[in-house]
């Protein structure tokens, strides 16, 4: 017995254990769980070349989640909604790139409609106080293909009202400017047949790839759709009477002849409490699927310009 108390009290070769310590592995007898094939001889332990956290570097602070703003999902990767989480709108896969696109239109190339929802300010609906206009694109599945934001001064928002010059931003999944809109300021009278109502689309900004103009007629609003080089493309016409109550107003897309009908343009009704409290409008676009992406982008500047002369109008 005091043979055996000796050995466990002497201190353990090749160790820094002081004397009374049991071994740092157990003994040799116990062969472990069956299967066990006890440490990997070609485990090299740490590597040499590692000299740890390198000077100068800070530990995170509490609370830390990992890179990026918070809040933010790292891009390119899926969002999903989350239990009893707001609802998150999913973005439009991007498309291969056709021929002669202009960069970010891509996303154009292969639909035949658009769905443009205005968001609702809650500043401007307790104040009346006039905000820039923030609008989500979709497409007809409801993913989000560009997010647009009025770039206007609170001066001419407020003293102009809807008949105001603006510049619409329009942007992609990456926060990157793809479409420009820019609405000079012009009279809004049917009765002058000068200076009416006009657009300019660059995509990319800086970039002039078509133009929406108004035409003077006594009764019927009336657009013709150019292209960058100011050749007529289509033309656009509405209804006689736009203070139409619950229901939509359409706006038709015809060919240069006014014969054949290819799309429109749709001020949609969005019920009673929300026209009557607040100017957040939705809007719906309809274009042959072949239709150039540059003509689809100026169709987005010509809904843009119908939907601010409606507020005129209405």
């Amino acid at each position: 017995m005091d043979k055996q108390n000796a050995q466990m009290n002497a201190p353990h070769p090749g160790t820094n254990l002081p004397a009374g310590y049991p071994p740092p592995y157990p003994p040799a007898a116990f062969q472990g769980h069956p299967g066990y094939l006890g440490p990997q001889a070609a485990y090299p332990g740490t590597q040499a070349g590692y000299s740890g956290p390198q000077p100068g570097y800070s530990v995170p602070p509490p609370g830390y989640s990992g890179a990026g703003p918070v809040g933010f999902p790292v891009q390119h990767q899926p969002v999903y909604n989350q239990p009893g989480g707001p609802a998150v709108v999913p973005w439009m896969p991007a498309p291969p790139v056709p021929p002669n696109c202009p960069p970010g239109l891509e996303y154009l190339s292969q639909i035949d409609q658009i769905l443009i929802h205005q968001q609702i300010e809650i500043l401007e609906v307790i104040t009346s106080f006039e905000t820039n206009n923030k609008y989500e694109i979709k497409n007809s599945l409801g993913q989000r293909i560009y997010f647009a934001t009025e770039d206007t001064d609170c001066c001419t928002r407020n003293c102009l009202g809807a008949s105001r010059p603006f510049t619409l931003r329009i942007l992609d999944n990456m926060g990157q400017e793809v479409i420009t809109l820019e609405r000079p300021l012009r009279c809004v009278s049917c009765c002058c047949p000068c200076c009416l109502q006009e657009i300019e689309i660059q995509a990319p900004p800086g970039v002039p790839v078509g133009y929406v103009i108004q035409n003077w007629h006594p009764c019927l609003p009336k657009f013709t759709v150019q292209n960058e080089r100011r050749e007529d493309v289509l033309k656009i016409t509405g209804p006689c009477l736009v203070c139409s109550c619950c229901a939509d107003i359409d706006f038709e897309i015809k060919s240069l002849d006014e014969e054949n009908v290819v799309g429109k343009i749709s001020k949609q009704w969005t019920g009673l409490v929300r026209e009557a409290f607040t100017d957040a409008d939705n809007f719906g676009i309809q274009f042959p699927l072949d239709l150039d992406v540059k003509m689809k982008a100026v169709m987005l500047g010509a809904c843009f310009l119908i939907g601010h002369i409606l507020k005129d109008d209405m």
